[in-house]
């Protein structure tokens, strides 16, 4: 079995905070995989359903963001998960909006969910890290993640999370197989160029006539002395 976490903040005023990117990801995958309904369950809401061959636990911790391992830990120990079993998904500043990059271990750099989780189970749990940018000025941290994803932003936004849903089955079983999937999806392959009709020869230019060359100065000189004999 696979516990896969998306990290942000319980309620109505959060639900479109970029911070939130991982509960948008997780009820994407719940929605098109046909999980059973959310339920309140380890301090959060869960899901139940397949992806490919393995059982899946969908869980959107509502504890805040700063608390998220005590609802990951809860639904680890219920289960008798291991870290390994637990997939992380959640904003990453640092890759640009769109740009998916998938770990086992590693810091938290400064995520306050991951920090909570790190100090739970340890950093060998993997992490689906989803880029949403960063403001540029670390003094406007804060108010980016928290504030909701602009109306441009749904350009890059709902494909993704159309074809994170779609390639779930990989993320449980093949880390790499599932990124190569999803960009595919995103950006499939430009279709190959109709070849080009062949330029029509050029047609041969006809032998001229006996006689029709061109004339030059020598022929012109040695006429006008034939005129004078």
């Amino acid at each position: 079995m696979k516990l896969i976490v998306g990290l942000g903040n319980p309620g109505a005023q959060y639900a479109r905070n970029r911070h939130n990117i991982g509960f948008l990801a997780v009820e994407a995958i719940a929605e098109a995989r046909g999980f059973g309904p959310w339920r309140s369950k380890f301090q959060g809401l869960v899901a139940e359903g397949r992806l490919g061959d393995e059982k899946a636990l969908l869980l959107k911790p509502g504890t805040f963001m700063n608390l998220s391992g005590d609802s990951v830990r809860a639904a680890m120990t219920f289960y008798k998960l291991t870290p390994a079993d637990v997939i992380v998904l959640h904003d990453e500043l640092d890759l640009a909006p769109g740009k998916l990059r998938f770990k086992t271990g590693g810091g938290h750099a400064g995520h306050n969910g991951l920090r909570s989780i790190d100090a739970h189970l340890g950093p060998a749990f993997q992490r689906l890290r989803m880029g949403i940018g960063h403001p540029g000025d670390k003094r406007l941290v804060s108010n980016y993640v928290l504030g909701d994803f602009a109306k441009a932003d749904e350009a890059w936004l709902d494909p993704l999370l159309a074809a994170v849903a779609a390639e779930a089955p990989s993320l449980v079983s093949d880390g790499a197989r599932f990124l190569n999937a999803v960009a595919a999806r995103i950006a499939p392959p430009k279709p190959r160029a109709e070849p080009r009709e062949a330029a029509a020869p050029a047609l041969a230019k006809p032998a001229e006539e006996p006689g029709s060359e061109a004339e030059g100065p020598m022929d012109a000189l040695r006429r006008l002395a034939e005129r004078f004999r």
